[in-house]
């Protein structure tokens, strides 16, 4: 690809187009409408006819951060969504069938040694026959087990959100036009390519009016009209690690949220989730279309939801992969358009903030540098192969043999990044995270001493601690955990006292 350069100062890409609305669209619209305004031009092109997929309703926390950046009022957003608190996930059936862990969103214990993590001399513990659940030593474990929540001093929870995604998106679309972004209505009808430089030069509309712009952010979804279907950058399909390519949707009544964090629940084809709203529950059932059918997964859904539908379920048919490229030429895909991972640890709104964080960082003002491009891309696909591996995990590591879907996904082979780190796991007890990489020490070690994959080895250094000092500090440290979490409010309290839910619709 040519560069297209001009002279230092002087800015070429000012138009900016983003095509598509729904969380995707409207993330990107009120990012760079708050962090460049003043210097580009924002249009953001979407049909009230197209739907949503919206069953995106449960986060990460970098979702936080992300919104400090933007400066959005927390408490005023969690009304405007029903939002409730998310302090981990609940994974039940995973392992075996009948077990159940938790993946929290803190860190295990203290650091004790520069040289060996806190699981280390847990580990070492546990084979001395003390210290109890590795759980005990997680503020957000123990919290989320109570129904707790609070932000008060001295130690307030890492946490993230459950969500109304299509009230998300309207919340995001007040923020961003009054600051300047410009929504149009129309369905788009072609993409207009430069017939020399191949880029794309304008959107056609069904009504015949043509967009223009010099940045066009692809946010259409899986379709990828943009990236995908004009420019012809392919899609790397992971399937074959990855086997769940379906999933069944509905919203049911609730009694109010209690717990604080979402539940997968594994069945013979896949898993189910539960997030917990405000106002309502989000259900969905992931599974395998080659070893369930869509009638069975619809009635399995209806007849394991608490309360009552409100609304007839949806079928969801998707691949886990990523685009080759997420930028190429002067469009940048974005949300279910770039890529997706099928829903476990609710990773899809993530990857689009990290996304669009990088573009703020690294915007072509001075035109679309490969050098630019590549680096972007490369980060880009570290990011989405870091989560894969995780994702694949959850899956691999089991010792379910009561189905052809778990039989294969535990004898399946699977990425050599993956492999080398099972391997450092199983030997030494060793995780790590690398840079940029979302899912932390504890999160690897979490899944993994959940689903029962218990390592051969361990940091000796831990074993240089005597060990009543070992069983006093562990007992000390649930104690302090168990204190701080008897004196927070319940979930249902805080969110009363915090954020109280706007009326539905």
């Amino acid at each position: 690809m040519q560069s297209v350069r001009q002279p230092v100062g002087e800015r070429l890409v000012k138009r900016v187009v983003v095509a598509g609305g729904g969380t995707a669209g409207w993330v990107t619209a009120t990012a760079l409408v708050r962090h460049l305004g003043p210097l580009i031009d924002i249009t953001l092109v979407e049909s009230e006819a197209i739907g949503t997929i919206g069953v995106g309703e449960s986060t990460v926390p970098t979702f936080r951060g992300f919104h400090n950046l933007m400066k959005i009022d927390e408490a005023g957003f969690m009304s405007a969504t029903q939002a409730t608190v998310k302090l981990g996930i609940e994974f039940r059936n995973w392992g075996r069938i009948g077990d159940r862990y938790i993946h929290p969103f803190g860190t295990y214990g203290r650091k004790w040694s520069w040289m060996a993590d806190f699981h280390h001399f847990w580990l070492h513990a546990s084979a001395r026959g003390f210290g109890g659940a590795l759980n005990d030593y997680c503020l957000e474990s123990v919290a989320g087990e109570a129904d707790r929540m609070s932000l008060a001093p001295p130690l307030a929870p890492s946490y993230a959100y459950h969500i109304d995604a299509a009230r998300y998106a309207r919340a995001l679309r007040s923020l961003a036009e009054p600051a300047g972004v410009r929504r149009i209505e129309g369905k788009i009808r072609t993409v207009e390519l430069n017939p020399e430089s191949g880029f794309i030069d304008a959107l056609v509309l069904d009504s015949g009016s043509r967009v223009e712009g010099d940045l066009f952010i692809d946010c259409t979804g899986f379709r990828s009209l943009l990236l995908g279907e004009a420019l012809g950058v392919a899609f790397e399909d992971w399937g074959h690690w990855i086997r769940t390519d379906s999933a069944v949707a509905v919203q049911s009544t609730s009694n109010g949220p209690e717990q604080p964090y979402t539940s997968a629940i594994a069945h013979e084809a896949g898993w189910r989730w539960r997030i917990p709203l405000q106002h309502r529950d989000g259900n969905g059932f992931v599974f395998a279309s080659e070893y369930m059918s869509s009638d069975e997964a619809c009635a399995r859904l209806l007849s394991e939801i608490s309360g009552e539908p409100l609304f007839d379920p949806w079928l969801i048919r998707f691949k886990t992969g990523t685009r080759a490229k997420a930028w190429h030429k002067n469009c940048l895909a974005l949300g279910l358009a770039g890529g997706f991972i099928e829903p476990l640890e609710s990773t899809s709104i993530h990857l689009m903030m990290a996304a669009v964080t990088r573009l703020i960082e690294d915007f072509p003002f001075q035109g679309f540098d490969p050098a630019l491009l590549s680096y972007f891309n490369g980060k880009s696909r570290q990011e989405f192969e870091n989560i894969r591996d995780f994702i694949i995990l959850h899956y691999h590591v089991t010792e379910r043999e009561d189905s052809g879907f778990w039989n294969r996904c535990r004898t399946m082979a699977i990425p050599d990044s993956l492999s080398e780190r099972l391997a450092l796991w199983e030997e030494t007890g060793r995780a790590y995270q690398l840079p940029h990489e979302l899912f932390r020490i504890d999160s690897w070690a979490a899944v993994l001493l959940g689903q029962r994959r218990h390592p051969r080895g361990y940091h000796h250094v831990a074993e240089m601690m005597p060990e009543q000092t070992l069983r006093d500090e562990l007992a000390r440290m649930k104690r302090e955990i168990a204190g701080l979490v008897d004196r927070m409010p319940s979930h249902r309290e805080f969110l009363n006292a915090y954020c109280p839910a706007e009326a539905p619709d």
